[in-house]
């Protein structure tokens, strides 16, 4: 694999462990999610860090398959570009559904 391409699977890894690790002592509940401005705002950031390396991955010859990786990439240009809000429902659907399996998926691609 591209040496590129696993520096970049680590970073998806690394901020889906971030954002685990903001739930270690808090139940991972959606409305202390909504209402924790702090947690929100940084599982936002790691879902942009996460959507900017998938991103640089599908642009590159030999991307591996990803589920959902295009929708991760657009969720990100929506936070960052502000083209329109983006919903607590729609981060804590990520966070609960679309993570685990793009852990699954990036440990698997990177052998661990």
């Amino acid at each position: 694999m591209d040496n590129d391409i696993k520096a970049w699977l680590y970073d998806i890894l690394n901020g889906i462990n971030e954002i685990e690790s903001f739930f270690i002592d808090v139940p991972k509940v959606f409305t202390n999610y909504q209402q924790d401005l702090k947690t929100k705002r940084a599982v936002e950031r790691n879902i942009e860090i996460i959507g900017e390396a998938m991103s640089r991955i599908l642009k590159q010859h030999n991307a591996p398959e990803i589920s959902n990786s295009r929708k991760l990439v657009d969720v990100r240009n929506r936070i960052i570009h502000g083209y329109d809000p983006v919903s607590d429902e729609v981060i804590w659907g990520i966070v609960m559904k679309h993570l685990p399996l793009l852990r699954q998926e990036v440990e698997e691609l990177l052998g661990e």
